[in-house]
């Protein structure tokens, strides 16, 4: 039996977001044909851990050097010697990309190195920033691959970055769409039981600024329809969604249920995905959403626009802003009709672009050419 591919992973964090939970899905998918050691900048954030499958053999590496801290030769020298010795190094955004920096400073003997970019919600959130992207072209020069989720995030590698055009791949964040067409479980969600007499408007992800949720609560204040507005995720700005649906007064309306695992149990409850955020690049929400046959109201964010079936277009709204909202989500409310027909497009394209096998195949293909061992990863 050949020997497994040894995989070193080096993120921020091990989070349940969008990348977590692809790296968590990829793990599984590769199953005993790979084994992975895990460098975690943030080591109290590991809740992707419960989404790797039984038998999969990875581990944490405790001792690891900092991945954060002023440009030295010597912590690249550490991070070069903790790559020794695996056949591919797997980095994960802007907190990785002293790794990446040190596979171009000590590259005698290290492995390749392939970079992923899935966003930004740190301080470059409201823009790229200069010192950041001089240092990204220097060390994305001695990546083998950048691989990145979006086509904002494509233009920006090509553009911005001044990636060659053969170093960036662009895979699409995928899902099982088939189990997202399923009865959804009524009760999946703690505090909330759905009311047909209401439109239920879901919002799903981790509750973190540039998410943006207290604008959506305000933006459903307005609504002249009975809703019900369901948060799903868990994080910082849950007190400040609490507090804007008290002084909206429809505190009585507004359900947080906390981070909630298996979202093809839940996805289906609601009649509309909602997102107001500030900034976006491939949200895995709406891939869900749109899988289980949703239509989506969402402000002019990343890929959001390209992701969702022509006939969603219009609640896709021209410019940010409540009203906006506001109003493409009570265009839906009214027309059941409308609504089944947008989700059944979108459930289509969801089936057609963006299942996760189609995403699972890619990666593995990638790694496994990087590697020098073509089709070892299935």
């Amino acid at each position: 039996m050949p020997q497994p591919l040894s995989l070193l992973h080096v993120l921020p964090s091990f989070d349940l977001d969008a990348r977590g939970a692809r790296v968590a899905r990829l793990m599984s998918a590769f199953g005993d044909r790979a084994r992975h050691r895990l460098v975690v900048a943030d080591a109290a954030r590991l809740a992707a851990r419960q989404r790797i499958g039984k038998g999969v053999r990875y581990e944490i590496a405790q001792e690891a050097p900092p991945l954060a801290g002023r440009p030295s030769l010597a912590r690249y020298e550490a991070l070069a010697k903790l790559m020794r010795g695996h056949d591919l190094v797997l980095t994960y955004d802007w907190a990785a990309i002293d790794a990446v920096m040190a596979r171009r400073v000590f590259a005698r003997g290290l492995p390749p190195v392939i970079h992923h970019e899935d966003g930004f919600a740190d301080a470059e959130a409201g823009g790229l920033r200069r010192d950041r992207t001089i240092y990204r072209r220097l060390a994305l020069s001695a990546a083998h691959a950048l691989v990145v989720p979006s086509r904002a995030i494509e233009r920006i590698a090509l553009e911005t970055w001044r990636q060659p055009r053969a170093r960036v791949h662009r895979i699409a964040n995928g899902v099982a769409t088939a189990l997202y067409a399923e009865r959804p479980d009524p009760r999946a969600l703690p505090g909330f039981a759905r009311n047909e007499r209401e439109l239920t408007i879901g919002a799903v992800g981790a509750l973190l600024p540039h998410k943006d949720l207290p604008a959506l609560v305000r933006a459903v204040g307005g609504l002249s329809t009975r809703f019900r507005l369901v948060v799903v995720g868990e994080g910082p700005e849950r007190d400040a969604i609490e507090r804007t649906g008290l002084a909206m007064g429809i505190d009585d309306r507004v359900v947080l249920t906390g981070a909630v695992e298996r979202p093809y149990r839940y996805m289906g409850l609601f009649d509309v995905l909602a997102l107001s955020s500030t900034s976006e690049q491939s949200p895995t929400s709406v891939v869900e959403a749109m899988a289980a046959g949703l239509p989506v109201v969402s402000p002019p964010v990343g890929d959001v626009a390209e992701m969702v079936a022509p006939e969603n277009l219009p609640f896709v709204t021209e410019h940010h802003g409540e009203v906006r909202l506001r109003d493409a989500i009570q265009a839906l409310a009214g027309d059941p009709a409308l609504r089944g027909r947008v989700g059944a497009a979108n459930r289509a394209k969801a089936r057609a672009e963006f299942d996760e096998a189609d995403m699972i195949a890619r990666y593995a293909g990638l790694y496994a050419e990087a590697a020098g061992r073509p089709a070892c990863l299935g």
